[in-house]
């Protein structure tokens, strides 16, 4: 790593450095994409060069599945696999029940696609990532490219009747172009601010025609790791009911992230 790690790096890297545990040889593994994500490919990376670890890796994304086979992981389709015994991806807001909302990176159709094909998905995020109520992260829904305003219109109509507390949105660009997902979509972001019922606005606005996903995960995340900036880490299971902390040292000499790119 070059220089010291901020405080924010230093928790999303403790945090995907115990998620790694979870991984074991002969697995079929979902990899997330995003910043944190991106910390846990090479920390799954460095265990199979140096650890010996077997597993295969279904990337949610190309970025991730290029980082993926940079650092040694065996790569393979979802369709190769079938289905997969765990998934471990980053959230942009994760609430007391671990509902997420997810989709900052603009890889949300293919994250939520391998998340419920798989047995088990772990969230791995920074303390920062948690809300009392889901809605300050812009909520993101994938949209066809063909009339996509009439979209955009429909949807901010719907929210109306929502429990929400705005409804604006914006179509996310990149430079001065719409930004175009791996299924060649667009990306609407809804300005909501607080959302009050998630499971209703995650159904209804997969029912709109153009709608394609929206970034809302509900009953899909079985536990979460958090990274705390001086290294402590605190897993939360849902179905077991129980939480853990531990603490993880590290040498801020290490190179393992010196050319990853956040």
């Amino acid at each position: 790593m070059t220089g010291e790690l901020s405080p924010i790096d230093k928790a999303k890297y403790v945090a995907a450095r115990r998620a790694a545990d979870y991984v074991e040889d002969g697995m079929r593994v979902g990899l997330g994409t995003g910043s944190t994500a991106a910390w846990l490919v090479r920390c799954l990376g460095e265990q199979v060069r140096d650890g010996g670890l077997n597993f295969k890796g279904v990337p949610t994304s190309t970025r991730t599945a290029d980082l993926a086979r940079e650092v040694g992981i065996e790569v393979i389709s979802l369709d190769e696999a079938k289905w997969l015994d765990l998934t471990i991806d980053g959230a942009d807001e994760f609430d007391g029940d671990l509902n997420l909302i997810k989709g900052g990176g603009g890889a949300l159709l293919q994250e939520k696609i391998v998340a419920t094909a798989s047995d088990q998905m772990v969230v791995i995020a920074d303390i920062g990532k948690e809300v009392e109520h889901l809605g300050a992260f812009p909520l993101p829904i994938e949209v066809i490219p063909f009339g996509w305003q009439t979209t955009q219109a429909l949807v901010e109509e719907t929210l109306i009747s929502m429990d929400v507390l705005g409804r604006q949105s914006s179509m996310r660009m990149n430079g001065d172009r719409p930004f175009i997902t791996d299924e060649g979509n667009h990306i609407l972001d809804l300005h909501l601010q607080r959302i009050g019922n998630p499971r209703q606005l995650s159904l209804v606005l997969n029912q709109m025609p153009g709608v394609v996903e929206n970034g809302l995960f509900i009953d899909i995340c079985d536990a979460v790791v958090i990274g705390y900036g001086d290294g402590r880490v605190e897993v939360r299971d849902i179905n077991e009911g129980t939480v853990e902390q531990d603490r993880l040292d590290f040498l801020e000499t290490d190179n393992l992230f010196s050319d990853l790119a956040e």
